[in-house]
């Protein structure tokens, strides 16, 4: 039972973080897609609006939703007309860890040689297999590669933000107070702590999981959370120190900002991510894009912008600007393992 446990949260996990890749699409015509809103006023506004915010901020974040092929082609867009505005942005992903940053540089570095497509093929199998993707689905490594490629050939700085695949499984399996004193020491924690979004969060765990509250296991989750968020954080902040010690690059072009390839989940309402970059440089213009999939069922923009009240926390919509984009499923995940789950439901009863 305990294995079947296990397999269904990593199976519900990976659908929550946007892993899961899906072969068949069913689109849904709404007008909101391909619409660009300033969440404040609700108003659309247009590309060269946007940009014109973008520009003058010191971090931006293109939230994703992973497993969308659209997102990931705003993505390019934005990064392409900061350059054509005369900018080199470093590039930051969560999606690998701040150790993986030397191979994401010795990439950038071998690129700048002439290799015949064969030796190109060797050089991206030799990356994916160090950075921990051969085990991912060719899909899901193409958006990030492609992304990568776009950084090499644009001669831009790329780094990884978050924890390493194994510190993040060994947070999940043993929870944060039975780490060794050694993995403590090298984690990285902002100290800061709200039992209001404590408790939302688990309540987001708790629904991605179809309603399946596992106690410890969503205590482990959370802490799992919390240290991902201090980790990128840091790792922001550690990107636009770079920055500022060079003005100009070796082409010319003005150094900055910083764009961070993130999931949505992380920086909704201001939190995760931005909150805890704010406090360790309060400083920082930090501007949110949010690549935002329309909901299964027909819905007024509206219920999009609804702010998150929670305690301590000042209301705000979910991002500074939100673009709107198809779904890649309309499948509802809980279906999938409802069976299973009623099982285990019964069994936790007894």
């Amino acid at each position: 039972m305990r294995r079947l446990i296990y397999f269904l949260i990593g199976c519900l996990l990976c659908l929550f973080c946007g892993c899961a890749t899906t072969s068949k699409v069913i689109m849904r015509d709404d007008p909101l897609i391909g619409t660009l809103v300033k969440a404040k006023t609700g108003k659309p506004v247009l590309f060269d609006d946007l940009m014109e915010t973008l520009v003058h901020s010191d971090v931006i974040y293109l939230s994703e939703k992973h497993d969308n092929p659209m997102h990931h082609a705003i993505q390019h867009r934005v990064i392409q007309a900061l350059i054509d505005r005369g900018h080199a942005p470093i590039i930051g992903f969560e999606f690998f860890s701040y150790q993986d940053t030397p191979l994401l540089l010795n990439l950038l570095d071998a690129e700048k040689k002439a290799h015949s497509p064969k030796m190109e093929k060797a050089v991206e199998q030799r990356i994916r297999k160090k950075l921990g993707w051969d085990k991912q689905s060719d899909t899901m490594w193409g958006y990030y590669w492609h992304l990568i490629r776009f950084a090499v050939e644009n001669d831009l700085p790329a780094a990884g933000l978050d924890l390493s695949a194994t510190q993040k499984r060994r947070i999940t399996r043993k929870g944060l107070d039975d780490l060794s004193p050694i993995e403590l020491q090298q984690l990285f924690s902002t100290k800061l702590s709200n039992s209001a979004y404590e408790s939302y969060m688990k309540s987001v765990f708790v629904s991605v999981h179809c309603g399946m509250d596992h106690g410890r296991m969503t205590e482990r989750l959370y802490g799992t959370w919390m240290m991902r968020n201090d980790r990128m954080a840091l790792s922001v902040i550690e990107l636009f120190n770079a920055v500022q010690t060079k003005d100009r690059d070796t082409a010319g072009r003005q150094t900055g900002p910083v764009v961070i390839i993130i999931g949505a989940g992380h920086t909704e309402y201001g939190l995760g991510v931005l909150d805890r970059v704010h406090h360790l440089n309060p400083s920082l213009t930090q501007t949110n894009l949010a690549m935002t999939e329309i909901e299964r069922e027909p819905a007024d923009l509206v219920q999009y912008l609804t702010p998150l009240s929670l305690e301590g926390f000042e209301p705000v919509p979910p991002a500074d600007f939100l673009w709107f984009t198809q779904r890649v499923s309309y499948e509802d995940p809980c279906e999938k393992f409802k069976s299973a789950l009623e099982k285990m439901k019964k069994h936790k009863k007894k």
